[in-house]
């Protein structure tokens, strides 16, 4: 088990995992997880400020659309962190970033398009992801949903 999927299970929502072999990209990490793309959520680190950081849900077919981002949050910048900095604030590395078990609970925010339906997260390890309700995650995690994303271009 990983840290992410004992803390989905504490969290009490229905869950499934799903293990599934190397994946390198979002067209073949759906596929392996048998989900449509939409449906696929990355999981964003988004930097605010010195050690303030929060995880942005985004569905796969979808990119963060930061002047909305920006204005929800109220702030002028925000950033990406690099990988090892994302991996110190969450303990998870890229690929397998997860609001679930995170070394701390940032704040959450779910793109709306992911209202109501079931996705597919990672779950801390390469090869492991899990299925959920995007509502019972959202709240499981405290988190809000807003409109974050705009249409992105995926390459199959």
């Amino acid at each position: 088990m990983t840290t992410a999927v004992d803390a989905v299970e504490a969290s009490g929502i229905e869950h499934d995992v799903i293990r599934h072999g190397p994946v390198s990209s979002v067209a073949e990490a759906a596929a392996a997880r048998r989900v449509e793309i939409r449906d696929l959520v990355k999981t964003l680190v988004v930097r605010r400020a010195e050690d303030d950081y929060l995880f942005v849900l985004v569905p796969g077919d979808r990119a963060i659309s930061w002047p909305k981002l920006r204005a929800l949050l109220g702030v002028n910048r925000l950033s990406m962190p690099d990988a090892a900095t994302a991996r110190d604030a969450t303990g998870y590395e890229r690929g397998t970033i997860t609001p679930f078990g995170s070394r701390r609970p940032w704040p959450v925010i779910a793109d709306e398009t992911l209202r109501g339906r079931t996705v597919s997260l990672g779950a801390g390890e390469h090869g492991v992801a899990l299925r959920v309700g995007a509502d019972a995650a959202v709240a499981a995690l405290d988190g809000s949903f807003a409109d974050v994303t705009e249409p992105a271009g995926v390459k199959p």
